[in-house]
């Protein structure tokens, strides 16, 4: 058998997968899978719940009920009331508070502008919050709209609070509360510093830099806000590092959470909840429902609806808390993710190809799963696996594979099934095209065994019937012959006349070629003599000879490939084997037995093969003698699989 058609269909698989990864991997890099993924690894956050304990930051929230608390105040006014907050956190132990609450506007301010007496009340309003301010434990915020290259571009808290910073330090006490959109709404990812360098640098000096979570994580480690790298949680953290996912701890409200109201109260200093805050980096902020709330992973559907929003304050809180503790979400590397990508190509290339194409689009199908599941657990481990690209390889390789048979393979074994399939079991067909072989045009040596079988007295029964009836007699006959040689993996070669030629190890090689040989003699002795009624209730009036056949085999090598002209040609089999096969079917009626087969297919059917007598004979063209058995019968037992 020749390997070339099987080089070749590596070859094409190999191309397939390799082209398939290329293809994988631009629509990922280009971000056209960015979707799929975003929406799977939603998923995974809604399915794993909460994913980890808030260790080290907790939210003192302003809800509805510290609002209804002081229903005639506008929230101007409370700067008071954040400067107790502010202070009762200091003195528990909070190394650093973030207020997430934009002032852009004082009420010395505010009342300032009414002039007489309310100007000279409002003078000292703020003294207590400006203190706080000053102590360098507060973190403010601010807001960008447009690009942030432009110092009109950042909304600053109120200039009073500003001169109150220590060093008038604007970036290294005032962050920025930017959240970032992936475009659909949904803030999946953070910025260390959220303007681009290229945009911040020539109003760098004068504007905040860091965001709000980046700038705490800096300040409760005691490190510079003006460096441009710091060790965090034993993680390096860069300023210009590009956007990083958000490794949520959990859903809405898994973040430790009192009430402003609580730390209020006269008797707060002795409140266990909030005596629980020593040591945590405290976020202050509006709770859910007042303005400030996010869609989040938790707030996506795979397919549909929305679930709770999570406010801004506790979206800080997820990327402080990850800056802490060192907690990262990390995409696959370059080189994990494109090695695996080409080991699944190639798997997916040879596992489509051996099998149908509905079997192979189930298994696509199954694989998915197997592939979001594969997902998940790499989720669970902190790494983001893109299994949209998985997929789309997986699925470019089964649609070429598909394409490269409906175009070539299929043609190849349409043709291979039209020159075998008349003359050989659709088994052997089948074994032959899953081989990967296809026999050689120029001839091939090959051992086998070779049948020869022709009707005795044809001559006489031809003179005897018609044209017609001869045709019919002949066909009726060389179906039901050829139904038990195909049954045992024979390969009909030809009929020549009355005359069968069937080769077993041909095409396809068989090991026990013998065994199938004296098998099938043996059934097509019983069709002859089932046949023998058939001839007498079909013409009783003939005086037809009796019905009756003589079979003749041999075991050796033998040249198989196409032979013949230009014009015409067949697959056949040629040689020594053929001609002693042919000439011991014409000795049976001489020897006066049905079955004779030579020493060599004797010996290599082995002690399954009943052998009568024995004869020492001598064969026209052979100068050496050739032993010769005449077979009575097979051993009974397990038929051989054809």
């Amino acid at each position: 058998m020749s390997s070339h058609f099987g080089h070749r269909r590596r070859y094409w698989l190999a191309s397939f997968a390799l082209v398939a990864c290329l293809i994988a991997e631009v629509l990922l890099r280009s971000g056209a899978l960015s979707p799929v993924d975003q929406r799977l690894q939603d998923f995974w956050f809604r399915w794993q719940g909460q994913r980890a304990e808030a260790r080290h930051v907790a939210i003192v929230v302003l809800d509805e009920e510290t609002l209804a608390t002081y229903p005639d105040d506008p929230l101007v006014f409370w700067t008071d009331r954040l400067a107790v907050a502010v202070a009762r956190l200091r003195e528990v132990g909070a190394p650093v508070v973030g207020l997430d609450m934009l002032l852009s506007i004082s009420p010395e301010r505010w009342l300032g502008k009414l002039g007489g007496e309310m100007q000279q009340a409002a003078r000292n309003y703020d003294q207590p919050f400006r203190e706080q301010i000053n102590s360098g434990q507060l973190v403010l915020v601010a807001t960008r709209s447009g690009s942030g290259a432009r110092a009109s571009d950042y909304q600053l808290p109120s200039p009073d609070y500003l001169l109150a910073l220590p060093g008038f330090d604007i970036p290294a006490y005032i962050g920025l509360a930017d959240l970032l959109d992936e475009g659909d709404g949904v803030v999946r990812h953070y910025r260390v510093a959220p303007v681009v360098a290229a945009n911040r640098a020539a109003v760098e000096d004068g504007v905040p830099v860091l965001g709000l979570p980046s700038l705490l994580a800096v300040r409760a480690a005691g490190l510079d806000p003006q460096a441009a790298s710091w060790l965090l949680g034993g993680r390096q953290v860069s300023r210009e590092q590009p956007a990083t996912p958000i490794p949520y701890v959990g859903p809405p409200n898994t973040f430790p959470r009192i009430s402003l109201k609580q730390l209020l109260a006269a008797d707060a200093l002795r409140d266990p909840a909030v005596l629980a805050l020593r040591g945590k980096i405290v976020l202050l902020g509006a709770g859910a429902g007042l303005g400030d709330d996010h869609f989040t992973p938790y707030a996506t559907s795979l397919f549909s609806g929305r679930g709770r929003l999570m406010s801004g304050v506790e979206v800080h809180a997820n990327v402080l808390e990850s800056l802490i503790s060192g907690e990262r979400m990390e995409p696959m590397s370059d080189a994990s993710r494109v090695i695996s990508l080409l080991i699944l190509a190639a798997l997916a290339a040879f596992v489509f190809a051996a099998l149908p194409a509905w079997l192979g689009a189930l298994l696509w199908l199954a694989g998915g799963l197997l592939l979001a599941l594969s997902g998940f657990v790499a989720f669970r481990f902190s790494v983001l696996m893109p299994v949209s690209a998985y997929a789309v390889v997986s699925a470019l390789v089964l649609l070429s594979v598909l394409g490269w048979r409906l175009t070539g393979e299929e043609r190849e074994r349409a043709r291979v099934r039209q020159m075998f399939g008349r003359y050989v079991s659709n088994q052997v067909v089948e074994a032959l095209l899953q081989s990967g072989n296809r026999p050689e045009l120029g001839g091939q040596s090959q051992v086998m065994t070779v049948l020869f079988s022709d009707i005795r007295n044809f001559t006489t029964i031809s003179e005897r019937l018609n044209a017609k009836e001869v045709v019919e007699m002949l066909n009726t006959y060389f179906e039901r012959a050829c139904a038990v040689l195909l049954a045992e993996g024979g390969s009909i070669d030809k009929f020549i006349g009355d005359a069968i030629m069937v080769e077993f190890g041909s095409p396809l090689p068989l090991p026990d070629h013998a065994a199938r040989g004296a098998h099938a003699a043996v059934a097509l002795r019983a069709v002859a003599e089932d046949f023998a009624g058939w001839m007498v209730q079909r013409f009783p009036d003939r005086d037809l000879p009796a019905f009756a056949i003589g079979i003749g085999l041999h075991s050796g090598e033998a040249v198989i490939g196409n032979i013949g002209s230009p014009t015409r040609m067949e697959f056949t089999a040629i040689g020594d084997t053929v001609n002693l096969a042919s000439r011991l079917e014409g000795m049976t009626k001489e020897l006066g037995c049905v079955i004779l087969a030579s020493e060599s297919t004797v010996l290599a059917g082995g002690a399954a093969v009943l052998c009568g007598r024995s004869e020492l004979i001598q064969v026209k063209g052979r100068a050496a003698p050739v032993r010769v058995f005449e077979v009575l019968g097979v051993q009974s037992g397990e038929k051989i699989d054809a």
